[in-house]
């Protein structure tokens, strides 16, 4: 059984503004001049977005996001941009709608599948499904990139996850390869490196930096292993998703804070060097006493 619905989906997503001639009073150059042109002009002049925008200029190359209070009274994200802007709601589907009373469009094929595939039958996505889900998916990517710029670790996390669902779902459930590469799967290295800046960035405010470091490492994994699997191996060494989590592990790293029993170490060679030999002597009294106390403490932790 095919995936449908796609039609009427695209005519209830789809916003049609109507065309000047088609307002009141302009029907025609003559028009201009029967008392409608000018209340017309007046609040056409109004929803200029330059009113927006002016104190919020575009940057290329830079993410800016803001929240605001919109008119339902609930948080949405502005996502500035070349043109103008981006509105998302913060839960749910970005733009707010509901396909067929589901959270998404995923959700919604989702659902049909496991129907179809609950009675024995098969569940394939035809081309103007796919189409719709790379365009539903396209918001949500723009929604964690922001959330992501404005420290919204959760959700972007909760948003990365959805998209490799989305890649998951359309490869078991579509058959043309190319697209299946081209629309979705080429894009899973960076949605899984951005769920792993998330997550270990999400740690780094917690000052786990020991945590975010496994993080980063599990993340690298998971590229690596996605380009094995197809076939790309080689990929690894130029793959740009994993030498940013490369260089971002090495500086963690390198300023990774220290144990108690690290900082006592180091003391104790300061105080060596600066002859202070009673204070050497309480240190190594300290390092002795904690380096036999650490195997009773995480004994006595797990229990």
């Amino acid at each position: 059984m095919r995936g449908s619905h796609s039609g009427p989906l695209a005519a209830t997503l789809r916003r049609r503004i109507p065309a000047p001639w088609k307002l009141r009073g302009a029907g025609s150059p003559g028009h201009f001049d029967n008392g409608f042109a000018d209340p017309i002009f007046r609040v056409v002049s109004n929803l200029d977005l330059n009113n927006l925008l002016e104190d919020w200029p575009h940057e290329p190359g830079a993410v800016k996001a803001r929240k605001i209070i919109g008119n339902d009274g609930r948080e949405k994200i502005q996502l500035r941009i070349d043109l103008g802007l981006m509105q998302m709601d913060i839960t749910g589907r970005p733009d707010g709608q509901r396909p067929f009373g589901f959270e998404s469009l995923l959700d919604y094929h989702q659902a049909r599948a496991r129907e179809v595939e609950g009675r024995g039958g098969t569940y394939e996505l035809d081309q103007a499904d796919l189409l719709l889900l790379q365009q539903e998916g396209h918001q949500y990517y723009h929604r964690y990139l922001s959330l992501f710029q404005l420290r919204e670790y959760p959700g972007v996390i909760r948003d990365t996850e959805r998209n490799l669902g989305l890649f998951d779902f359309v490869s078991g459930h579509c058959d043309d390869e190319e697209f299946k590469w081209g629309a979705f799967e080429q894009y899973r290295p960076y949605v899984l490196m951005m769920k792993t800046r998330a997550s270990a960035s999400l740690e780094l405010q917690k000052e786990r930096s020991s945590r975010a470091i496994e993080i980063i490492e599990q993340g690298k994994q998971q590229i690596e292993h996605f380009y094995q699997a197809i076939g790309q191996a080689q990929w690894i060494n130029t793959s740009t998703e994993l030498g940013f989590l490369n260089e971002w592990l090495v500086e963690l790293q390198e300023n990774l804070p220290l144990s108690p029993l690290e900082i006592m170490e180091r003391d104790l060679e300061r105080a060596i060097a600066a002859e202070a030999y009673e204070r050497a002597a309480e240190l190594r009294d300290a390092i002795r006493k904690l380096s036999h106390k650490l195997p009773d403490e995480s004994v006595d932790h797990g229990a």
